[in-house]
C-alpha cells in the first residue's frame, strides 16, 4: 500500500504538478544545446535522477539508481580539470546547501568554452528532496553565474506566472483541506493538482507580459566558461 501511494504520488508529482522539464520551451533550449555536440563530447547531466534525456548523456546523483553514472554531490566531483563540454542542471540546485562551492565545481571540470545549462524554479512550494534551501529571481541567475566567472549568454522563462500560481493555490488547498493530519496533505494535493490544471493552459498569456518576471514558476541560464 505504501509503495503504490509512493509510486502514485511520483506520477502526480512529475507529470501533472511539476513537470517543468516538460515544457516545450524546456525541450528546445536543450535540444539546441545538444545538437551542439557530437556523441564522442562529454555532457554531464547534475541531479539527472534515473531519466537520461540522451544515450549519451552521463547521469550524476547523490543516489544511486538506475542510470546513474557517478554518485556523489555537486560539491566534489570526480572529474578532472577542464574535461567536460557541457553540463545540463535541472531543479536541483535549490536543493544544494552550498550552491556556490557546486557551481565552482562546474566551473572547474568544464572546459574553456563549455557551457551549462542551469534549471532553478522560483515559485514553488517547499519541496524537500531531501532538503530545500533556495529560490533565484532572473537577476540572481545572472549574478550566481557572473561571479563564478560564467558568460551569461541568456536566461529565460522555464514555465510563467500561471505555473507559480497553480502551484502555489495546490499546496494553499492542500494544507487548507488537510489541516493537522498530515496524512490527508498528499491526496488532497493529487486532487487539487487535477482539479485545478486548467490554470497552467494560460501559462502562454503570462509569457507574453512584460510584468512576466514577477511570478514565474521558474527559469533556465545558459552560461559559458570563459577563462
Amino acid at each position: 500500500m505504501i509503495s503504490k501511494l509512493k509510486n502514485l504520488r511520483s506520477t502526480l508529482v512529475n507529470n501533472i504538478y511539476a513537470n517543468t522539464n516538460d515544457s516545450i520551451f524546456v525541450k528546445t533550449a536543450i535540444n539546441n544545446l545538444l545538437k551542439q555536440y557530437d556523441n564522442n563530447s562529454f555532457i554531464l547531466n547534475i541531479g539527472s535522477g534515473n531519466r537520461r534525456i540522451a544515450p549519451h548523456v552521463k547521469n550524476l546523483d547523490i543516489s544511486e539508481g538506475k542510470n546513474i553514472d557517478y554518485v556523489c554531490d555537486a560539491e566534489n566531483i570526480p572529474i578532472e580539470d577542464n574535461f567536460v563540454d557541457l553540463i545540463i542542471t535541472q531543479e536541483a540546485f535549490e536543493h544544494i546547501s552550498k550552491p556556490k562551492n557546486a557551481l565552482k565545481e562546474c566551473y572547474r571540470i568544464l572546459k574553456y568554452g563549455g557551457k551549462i545549462y542551469f534549471q532553478v524554479p522560483f515559485i514553488i512550494g517547499y519541496h524537500p528532496g531531501p532538503t530545500d534551501f533556495y529560490r533565484f529571481t532572473k537577476e540572481g541567475m545572472e549574478n550566481f553565474l557572473s561571479d563564478v566567472g560564467f558568460e551569461v549568454e541568456k536566461v529565460e522563462i522555464t514555465v510563467a506566472g500561471a505555473v507559480g500560481f497553480y502551484r502555489i493555490a495546490v499546496e494553499f488547498f492542500a494544507i487548507l483541506f488537510s489541516g493537522p493530519i498530515s496524512s490527508l496533505y498528499i491526496p488532497f494535493k493529487g486532487i487539487f493538482s487535477i482539479l485545478l490544471y486548467p490554470i497552467k493552459m494560460i501559462d502562454f498569456w503570462f509569457r507574453l507580459s512584460k510584468q512576466r518576471d514577477r511570478i514565474p514558476g521558474g527559469y533556465y541560464a545558459i552560461g559559458k566558461k570563459i577563462l
